[in-house]
């Protein structure tokens, strides 16, 4: 645990950080990050040397891992509102898998999804992409943020202050996890399964720009 870090703990079903945390003695690697209270736990193991309390490191995150997992995030925010588009407004998160390698999507659904549907969602997303909208985030209160008509996940808690991430006009939610600077940034998205997991509940399943 350090008093401060630049490392993304778990949260929101995007997955922690990896890296490592260095002194001129000490190499520890970071295999992940977890959230515990306000306090970031880092999750690996003492490669070289020792660490003791109140010692100061340096923590060197890995950044390429970093970007993938900020690309799929970007491409969930543009999955949730395609599927609201297409299906219509009573589709709702309902969990989530933020990775460097997949995303995943859980949302509320209670007929199956046609062929032609599926191609005309990741074609929507596909065009916002290709858009190259900026990615803005922005600090402003609960009320003001559901003014500009920011999306919250139901039955989740939040702070007066709350951060609101905007994709042109296309996307509008309350996220404080990680993302791309453009949409472009995704590069390409493409659905790679999509099913039922429970009653009501559907899960999609996407990869984007080299995975895809």
């Amino acid at each position: 645990v350090l008093d401060n870090t630049p490392f993304y703990g778990e949260s929101g079903g995007q997955i922690g950080d990896c890296g490592r945390l260095e002194s001129q003695s000490a190499v520890f690697n970071v295999q992940d990050t977890q959230k515990y209270g306000k306090v970031f736990g880092h999750i690996g193991e003492l490669a070289q040397g020792e660490l003791a309390v109140g010692q100061s490191l340096n923590a060197v995150v890995d950044s390429q891992r970093r970007a993938k997992i900020s690309l799929n995030h970007s491409a969930t925010h543009l999955l949730h509102a395609a599927l609201r588009e297409i299906l219509g407004t009573h589709v709702n998160q309902k969990g989530s898998l933020v990775s460097d390698s997949i995303l995943r999507f859980d949302f509320a659904q209670p007929e199956a999804i046609s062929k032609v549907q599926l191609n005309e969602i990741e074609d929507l997303v596909n065009q916002q992409i290709r858009a190259n909208n900026p990615i803005v985030t922005e600090i402003m209160d609960l009320e003001a943020a559901k003014t500009k008509g920011a999306m919250a996940l139901f039955g989740e808690k939040y702070s007066e202050q709350v951060r609101v991430l905007s994709m042109g006009e296309f996307s509008t939610e309350l996220c404080g996890g990680i993302h791309a600077a453009r949409t472009g940034d995704i590069g390409l998205f493409k659905i790679i399964s999509e099913g039922a997991i429970a009653a009501g509940i559907r899960r999609s399943e996407a990869v984007k720009g080299a995975n895809a």
